[in-house]
């Protein structure tokens, strides 16, 4: 796994591109002045977190020859902003699925990808608890 960096202004904007030509734009959100055109890493990270595991939640709900017709999230990252460096400390992420099948599939899916599959969430998992929730069809499971 290969990406690369290209500053694209004078200020903290940054092009990241992976291997395959897809890129996205970081900034600083904390800079003094002008405005952010970018995410921030800090904010790149909970994508990550959320990507990953919806990646691993369509799998194993596919395995069982179910596709939801929805799956968002929100996610919320906690930060020490006090401390340098400032650390995520708890991530909470609500999952709303919509679709014919049980809260137990939703719930399972849930529960393999962040306690056992998302690289992401494991990686953050020695400095911040994940605490998550999983609706379906509206409703908490």
């Amino acid at each position: 796994m290969n990406i690369s960096l290209e500053r694209i202004n004078k200020d903290y904007l940054f092009e990241v591109t992976n291997s395959n030509g897809m890129s996205i734009h970081l900034d600083n959100k904390s800079k003094p002045t002008g405005s952010v055109q970018g995410v921030s890493p800090m904010e790149l990270l909970l994508m990550g977190v959320a990507g990953c595991s919806s990646i691993d939640i369509v799998a194993i709900l596919n395995k069982q020859k179910i596709n939801p017709t929805v799956l968002k999230m929100d996610v919320k990252g906690h930060r020490n902003e006090n401390e340098v460096p400032a650390l995520f400390y708890q991530i909470d992420i609500n999952i709303y699925l919509e679709g014919n099948f049980s809260t137990e599939k939703a719930k399972r899916a849930a529960q393999l990808s962040f306690e056992k599959y998302c690289s992401v969430s494991k990686t953050l998992e020695p400095t911040a608890k994940i605490i998550y929730k999983v609706f379906l069809n509206g409703i908490e499971a």
